[in-house]
């Protein structure tokens, strides 16, 4: 599926890190590979998050070269895509060529993935190239066993040319999207809608005795319904003690008359994600118990709204909310401000009951950046979301909203969506 974003946003974004090279550098990048499930099918195909980023090319076997300081102008910037093949054609739909490719990406050079290792060879021995940029994924909590085509891909250029310097693109393309342009505002403003569609469609058909798939099923055919891919991740909806497990995602239980169900949800679109945290009363109606839970939340989350500005960071977010949930905490009854004294302090008693961070950016991954240091600056779109998880009570609440940092006040691009139990219970009721 290709997007029908403007290319101005990718020129810029070549623009951008080209800047940033040292002289006589260049930067590789190579795109996605399909994922197997099982047999001879594969996973739908999702293009990596930073070639996406510089190309908008929603293609596989595809391969990017910039190089800034090159003699000649038309290799400075070169797409590399798939060549036509009659049969892939006939078996699995129309191929992308060079016009298109172009149309899509800015980029006015455009060969064949087959000439790939050729035209490299040639800049990289030319003296513009003595320095190779090369992409990784970094992200210190991410931790898996497959090694993917970037990883083989930073290898394979390494044993060919293992006289040259090499460099990591990573951290300068993590500091470039943190700072969404225009586009990508309005594109991640559209997702958020998306979603909040969907949300607004749970509360209307969500009752007691379903299942959580059957939520799901809802959530996914208003997602469907408005051109989204699908989820940006895997989607929480969490009924009773299940929304105690942070990250559940099986999604097959009952919902019980008198619990909550805890929402964590978000939509792709055009390869931007949402991120959205609701909990509601399956039954339409908060007992008193609940409501004392779900609005020290919502306090909370109020006051370190506040904070989304510039010069504030993740970690004073984090920090401020941990202390400020120990107080609605104590209030709960769930300890006391003697037993915070008695507290061993490498094992705060609030993190029994709140045992995540408050906020992470947000853009082409779900999670993209965890410099919980770098203070915030306009453009940037950042997760707020304080929970309670008390397991013994069978109570999980977590609400979540996603912030654009501006100049001024931080704009929910959640804005008008039922927040107070008073909106989502009349909402329910309808």
């Amino acid at each position: 599926m290709q997007t029908t974003l403007p290319n101005r946003l990718f020129i810029r974004n070549r623009a951008n890190l080209a800047a940033q090279l040292p002289p006589k550098s260049i930067a590789v990048f190579t795109a996605n590979e399909p994922m197997p499930r099982n047999g001879d099918e594969f996973y739908p195909f999702r293009q990596q998050s930073d070639f996406f980023y510089l190309t908008g090319i929603n293609e596989e076997n595809a391969f990017l070269i910039l190089a800034p300081d090159y003699p000649d102008e038309r290799l400075r910037e070169i797409l590399f895509i798939e060549p036509y093949d009659e049969v892939k054609a006939t078996w699995q739909g129309e191929m992308l060529d060079a016009q298109q490719a172009t149309g899509i990406s800015g980029v006015k050079t455009v060969q064949g993935s087959d000439a790939f290792w050729m035209t490299l060879n040639d800049i990289v021995y030319s003296g513009y190239g003595d320095t190779i940029f090369l992409n990784s994924y970094e992200y210190p909590k991410y931790e898996c066993a497959v090694e993917t085509i970037q990883q083989r891909f930073v290898k394979d250029v390494k044993q060919r040319y293992p006289m040259h310097r090499y460099g990591r693109t990573a951290p300068i393309l993590n500091a470039l999207r943190m700072i969404k342009s225009e586009d990508e505002i309005a594109i991640t403003r559209h997702a958020c809608d998306i979603t909040s569609k969907a949300f607004r469609r749970c509360l209307e058909t969500v009752k007691p005795d379903l299942y959580e798939y059957e939520v799901q099923a809802e959530i996914e055919y208003i997602f469907k319904q408005n051109n989204a891919t699908g989820h940006a991740y895997a989607p929480i909806i969490a009924g009773g003690r299940n929304a105690c497990c942070l990250h559940y995602s099986k999604n097959q239980s009952q919902l019980h008359d008198g619990d909550l169900l805890l929402f964590d949800i978000g939509c792709e679109y055009k390869n931007y994600s949402s991120d959205l945290s609701r909990t509601i009363p399956v039954n339409g109606k908060f007992t008193e118990r609940q409501k004392q839970c779900y609005n020290a939340v919502l306090r909370v989350m109020k006051e370190i709204t506040q904070l989304y500005r510039p010069g504030g960071c993740i970690n004073e977010i984090n920090e401020t909310t941990h202390r400020l949930m120990e107080r609605e905490m104590i209030q709960l009854g769930l300890f006391t401000e003697e037993d915070v004294k008695r507290q061993d302090p490498n094992k705060p008693l609030e993190r029994k009951y709140l045992m995540h961070g408050m906020s992470h950016h947000i853009g082409l991954d779900v999670h993209d950046s965890i410099d919980k240091f770098k203070r915030f600056e306009p453009g940037m779109i950042l997760t707020c979301e304080p929970g309670i998880y008390i397991r013994e009570e069978g109570i999980g609440i977590r609400i979540e909203n996603d912030l654009l940092i501006t100049e001024g006040e931080p704009v929910n691009l959640f804005e008008g969506l039922p927040i107070e139990i008073g909106e989502i219970e009349a909402a329910m009721q309808r």
